[in-house]
């Protein structure tokens, strides 16, 4: 499942470098996260980095998307493949 990032955001930039994704952008209010990009840094890491760098723990899973590991994974693959083709 992606995650999303709560109103008690802060917009300390933290979890903005962290995301290998790029999914992760300055919302309106605070930061927000494109859950077409997320994959729970599912194909890069063991956790999500973002979740393990916020301060306030304001990222959370999205109840919206529901994906599960091998989703996650293709997801990855796929945009892998776009980000070395075009």
């Amino acid at each position: 499942m992606a995650l999303v990032i709560t109103e008690q955001c802060i917009n300390c930039d933290m979890c903005l470098a962290e995301c290998p994704n790029q999914a992760i952008f300055e919302g309106e209010k605070f930061y927000e996260i494109d859950s077409a990009r997320c994959t729970e840094c599912v194909g890069f890491y063991d956790r999500q980095t973002c979740v393990d760098v916020c301060p306030i723990e304001c990222i959370v899973p999205d109840p919206q998307h529901q994906e599960s590991k091998e989703q996650l994974l293709h997801k990855f693959h796929c945009l892998n493949l776009l980000s070395t083709t075009g």
